[in-house]
């Protein structure tokens, strides 16, 4: 059985998606942008800004699901720039205590909203 996981703190879908689904004690998280959840406008500032907001945006889907982000099992990184990879690292470290999760980090050309950074994921819950 799906539960849909909706939350106002995240940003609101932009297409045909949810921002996240629970099957079980699995909750998939759609991708998040650096998107300001009240004004669904691209953050202000550089790409550490943005790797802030999304890391943000998905830690308020986390908790709408039960979880945080500490429950993630794997995480997917996309990103227009690769030498962005040590800056996410970085930031990354701030977020999560080890154990850390599963992870993938994608080098793409282009994102919504000419985005310089999407991440999504899979939670899995106690």
């Amino acid at each position: 059985m799906k539960e849909i996981i909706s939350t106002e703190k995240a940003p609101q879908a932009i297409g045909t998606y949810s921002q996240a689904v629970k099957v079980g004690k699995t909750v998939y998280l759609s991708g998040q942008i650096p998107l300001v959840p009240a004004t669904m406008e691209m953050v202000e500032g550089d790409i550490e800004a943005q790797i802030r907001r999304v890391f943000d945006n998905l830690t308020a889907v986390c908790e709408a699901a039960g979880g945080s982000l500490q429950d993630i099992a794997k995480l997917n990184i996309f990103l227009i720039d690769l030498g962005h990879f040590a800056k996410v690292n970085q930031v990354m470290a701030e977020y999560f205590t080890q154990p850390y999760p599963a992870r993938a980090a994608i080098g793409v050309a282009a994102l919504p909203k000419n985005a310089d950074v999407e991440m999504d994921g899979v939670l899995e819950l106690a």
